[in-house]
């Protein structure tokens, strides 16, 4: 059966993390049989790390909050979790729905393919949005 979206349920959850008003700063989707689903958000990135387990396959879109003393902002991206226990052909069909995901998941500065918990850690990511960024002004900490 191919794969669907939710897509209402999803696109709310998307907004929240999106949404300056709100904590949360990470959302993720599932797979319950062969629709992807809202599974989980909130404002705790921790929270998020221990929802990527050997045996999940899921995305996420996650807020981090990048900048300097002078200037903070909020930069997006998309995680897709691939854990070690995930057969080949599972693999091989996430790639194939992240493009539902992307149809609500619009907005993001860079894409991340995980299957290493080390690959989740925060300053990893940061790193990779800050060479994703462009100029770095901040090179005084550097």
């Amino acid at each position: 059966m191919a794969t669907q979206i939710d897509k209402e349920a999803c696109r709310e959850a998307y907004n929240q993390v999106r949404d300056d008003n709100t904590d949360t700063n990470w959302t993720v989707f599932k797979y319950e049989g062969s629709m992807i689903v809202p599974a989980g958000q909130g404002a705790d990135y921790e929270d998020f790390k221990r929802m990527c387990t050997d045996d999940a396959r899921l995305f996420a879109f996650v807020r981090i909050t990048m900048g300097d003393t002078m200037s903070k902002r909020a930069k997006f991206t998309l995680i897709t979790w691939i854990g070690e226990n995930i057969s080949g052909l599972q693999r091989a069909k996430i790639s194939t729905d992240k493009a539902l995901v992307k149809e609500i998941v619009q907005n993001f500065a860079k894409e991340f393919m995980f299957s290493d918990p080390r690959e989740l850690e925060a300053d990893n990511i940061r790193t990779e949005l800050k060479k994703a960024g462009g100029a770095n002004y901040d090179a005084q900490t550097e």
